[in-house]
């Protein structure tokens, strides 16, 4: 007796459908084969779904059963297929009588009493049923609320195999949860620090504005003590809240991997992380035998902060090179390629020196030098703004006047943020995402600005790839201004921004 499942698998973080076949013969001896590139975990499956199966009182049939999981040259891991060969051989013994899994995607881990346990990628599942136009998907209660956020199907969310069982036989209900209310759930992330408790530094509050309204790639240099790390926190406290698409990109990265936050159906706040300096570039980048995002996906649609950026190993730096241009990571392995987002913003910090302290003769300017050449011209080149940090004078740290507050600058980032979606494409398109040639056509310069620019790449020998991120930091610092164009002193400020600039 033959039976036919539908689950999905993740290729990267992409659901692909994936066939559960389950074929019972009637003749030889009692075997259980699993075919289709299984790891250990779904060579296992059948041991969990014997017991399940036996402890929730069905039989479980003593014949030569043969599992198929299709396509056959797709690997397959992870405890998700449990339910689906579940219900494949419950259909296969005539357990289960009807023909309602045809219209259902499955997934879920079984425990030996028949339970059913939450499983990675719940949200892809959902959107792949989407997508395939299905009418719904089975998965684990505990995960139901992550499909949930995607609209537009029914989820029904399982507890135990027997439950799954009597729903499909038509003889116990399982009430589909409602679609998730995304718009209210959405907020911006939670202030680690306020720009206010920044004594001084104005302009590198300016720099940090003008990086938030933008989307803006920074690095900050400076010696040890100047809020360096402090700016940085306070960063995503004036960073616009997710919108619904952005939001659910962010979740089906962390629902890949297993992070949803616990009682959530989807991240809500913008991801800031922070990896140590001696983090691999596997950790950072992402990869392994079977490709999973590392830090720079996890960072999508947030903030990837590297605090003092020279300790990282070159090859995690260099690492960072194509998806600070691409917004993407392609893995690529012998069996094919695996491509995971990566649009965030990369906010470093670095002291000028390995001591921590700013370069005042000969021998300590040198020490700089070296300390600089540890990251490589084309890695400065991809980031927009470079701004100096300089060590904060007394009278400003003992004065009773608080500086630009986090609230002022975050409404001074949304709105730039709306004139950037009015004239962008959309919310996803903000003033760092545009190409050469629509800067041409969205933000042309004048004969000022112009001879300006030309001036500035001449002396400083800037790249091509300098240009456009000038004048998309001009662009941006135009938008805070509520100025319909560019003017040139919008690009003699972006030309400030490029301190680390040299001729490579």
């Amino acid at each position: 007796m033959l039976a036919q499942v539908h689950s999905f698998v993740l290729t990267g973080i992409d659901p692909q459908p994936c066939e559960v076949e389950v074929d019972i013969a009637d003749q030889g001896l009692p075997k259980t084969t699993i075919v289709g590139l299984p790891d250990a975990a779904v060579k296992e499956s059948i041991e969990r779904v014997r017991s399940a199966i036996i402890n929730s009182g069905y039989p479980f049939p003593m014949s030569r059963l043969l599992v198929n999981l299709a396509p056959a040259d797709i690997r397959k891991e992870g405890p998700i297929f449990d339910l689906p060969i579940a219900v494949g051989l419950l259909l296969a013994e005539r357990v289960v009588q009807t023909q309602r899994h045809k219209r259902l995607l499955f997934a879920g881990e079984l425990a030996l009493d028949g339970r059913v346990r939450p499983v990675s990628g719940v949200v892809n599942l959902a959107i792949l049923c989407k997508k395939l136009k299905l009418d719904g998907v089975v998965v684990p209660v505990q995960c139901a609320g992550e499909a949930s956020a995607v609209g537009g199907i029914e989820v029904y969310p399982a507890d135990t195999l027997s439950s799954v069982v009597g729903f499909l036989n038509e003889l116990h209900i399982i009430d589909p949860l409602p679609d998730v209310d995304t718009e209210a759930l959405l907020n911006h992330n939670g202030v680690l620090a306020d720009f206010a408790d920044v004594r001084g530094q104005e302009a590198v509050k300016r720099a940090m504005l003008i990086a938030a309204a933008g989307g803006h790639n920074v690095l900050m240099i400076g010696p040890a003590g100047t809020g360096k790390t402090m700016m940085a926190k306070a960063l995503p406290g004036i960073l616009p809240p997710l919108s619904r698409e952005e939001a659910l990109e962010v979740t089906r990265v962390y629902s890949a991997v297993g992070q949803v936050p616990k009682g959530q159906p989807l991240v809500t706040a913008r991801p800031v992380r922070s990896p140590h300096h001696t983090a691999s570039s596997v950790a950072v980048a992402g990869g392994g035998a079977i490709p999973r995002p590392g830090e720079v996906s996890l960072a999508h649609h947030g903030v990837l902060f590297l605090d003092e950026m020279p300790e990282f190993s070159r090859g995690v730096l260099e690492t960072l090179r194509q998806p600070l241009e691409d917004s993407h990571v392609t893995i690529a392995r012998a069996h094919g390629s695996v491509r995971f987002p990566a649009r965030f913003m990369l906010v470093a910090a670095m002291n000028p020196t390995p001591k921590g302290n700013a370069p005042n003769d000969e021998a300590s300017q040198r020490q700089m030098d070296r300390y600089l050449s540890r990251i490589s011209g084309p890695l400065i080149d991809r980031i927009d703004i470079h701004i100096e940090v300089p060590p904060v004078p007394y009278r400003q740290l003992t004065g009773q006047r608080n500086g630009t507050s986090s609230a002022q600058m975050r409404e001074q980032v949304i709105h730039s943020r709306r004139t950037q979606s009015d004239r962008n494409g959309g919310p996803l398109r903000p003033n760092r995402t545009l190409s050469g040639r629509e800067l041409d056509k969205l933000a042309p310069l004048d004969a000022q600005s112009q001879q300006l620019l030309k001036d500035a790449m001449t002396e400083l020998g800037l790249s091509a790839r300098a240009y456009d991120k000038i004048r998309r930091v001009a662009l941006t610092i135009a938008d805070l201004e509520n100025s319909g164009r560019i003017q040139a002193h919008h690009v003699a400020e972006a030309i400030q921004y490029r301190l680390l600039d040299r001729q490579v």
